[in-house]
């Protein structure tokens, strides 16, 4: 049987480690991240990102938006 935490709770898709991109529109600028780490429903598709992570994506978000481009895109890093 498996586990509730591997099982995607909309669809009941099995939950693999992966890559997605993240999106933020914030009206002045649109920020792109590519290749992050996530956990991805096999089915539906659904992403779901770790405490460590979304906080990483804070931090990038924040540089870009202080880049002042109208369009940044950028890949993932951890940040410190």
């Amino acid at each position: 049987m498996q586990e509730t935490q591997d099982v995607c709770p909309l669809c009941g898709g099995n939950k693999e480690s992966g890559l997605t991109t993240f999106t933020v529109d914030m009206k002045e600028t649109l920020v792109v991240i590519r290749d992050v780490p996530a956990t991805l429903c096999s089915i539906c598709g659904n992403e779901w990102l770790s405490d460590e992570i979304a906080s990483s994506i804070e931090s990038i978000v924040e540089e870009a938006k202080n880049h002042q481009n109208l369009v940044e895109v950028t890949h993932y890093r951890k940040v410190a």
